[in-house]
């Protein structure tokens, strides 16, 4: 394993980070505060509680996973697509390091971006509301797990795009909108029975549902099946690299 190759790179995305801290920190953290403000002040005010916690705190863990998300695709999507651009990635590939050693240290400074950003959240949440994590493993768990996984996926968009606009196209048009459906907000139970089971097909309630379990011990989906699904998407993400590097899909050319 060629760790210094990995570090070189590793240090690389993580400066470049925090050059542009203003778009990469201070702007994700105001934006999802303003949703503890107004969600929680304007809902809240209407619905007490949801399966005995508080509204307001209860957004919570489906804030953080939206942040996540999103903030896990961008990382590694503009991380990969940035040396497509530049040119730079041909020196990355003819360099003495493995793809496996490429992959880890492009995904794992996007996930490490995305989980201090989750947990500069977290900490603001509670300026806001009374926070509980009834199971902090887990959390740490779900965390990291679901950082992983969507930096490979955005590892995979920033190889697909060829333009800039692509790399926006997948996380407004489907990420986004699958992760307002996904219980983000609201409970899967709160829905009528026909719509309870349409929202099992989005994958972003398994996600959403482990995370929450992990603060009020209150889930939409059994926590296996959550924990199963997550690593489902882990591997699909894996496979689908490995099928990338192996053909040199819009790598060679």
């Amino acid at each position: 394993m060629n760790f210094h190759a990995i570090k070189a790179i590793y240090v690389f995305e993580m400066a470049r980070w925090w050059r542009t801290i203003m778009q990469s920190i201070i702007s994700p953290v105001v934006s999802t505060s303003l949703y503890f403000v107004v969600f929680g002040a304007a809902i809240g005010s209407r619905i007490e509680s949801v399966e005995g916690v508080s509204y307001a705190s209860f957004i919570v863990p489906g804030l953080i996973m939206l942040s996540l998300l999103q903030q896990s695709l961008s990382n590694a999507s503009f991380g990969i697509y940035f040396p497509k651009f530049a040119g730079t990635i041909y020196e990355i590939l003819s360099a003495p390091i493995s793809h496996v050693e490429t992959i880890i240290a492009f995904v794992g400074a996007a996930a490490t971006k995305s989980i201090v950003l989750a947990l500069i959240i977290l900490a603001t949440a509670n300026l806001f509301v009374d926070v509980q994590i009834q199971h902090p493993v887990w959390m740490v768990i779900f965390l990291t797990l679901t950082a992983i996984t969507f930096s490979l996926l955005g590892f995979i968009i920033g190889i697909w795009a060829d333009g800039f606009e692509k790399l926006q196209l997948f996380p407004l048009l489907i990420v986004t909108p699958l992760a307002f459906l996904g219980g983000t907000f609201y409970s899967i139970t709160m829905l009528p029975p026909i719509w309870q089971t349409i929202s099992l097909f989005n994958p972003v309630v398994y996600l959403v549902s482990g995370f929450r379990w992990s603060f009020y011990g209150t889930a939409d989906v059994d926590i296996a099946i959550s924990l199963a699904m997550t690593l489902v998407f882990l591997f699909a993400a894996l496979g689908i690299i490995a099928w990338i590097f192996k053909t040199g899909y819009r790598l060679r050319t």
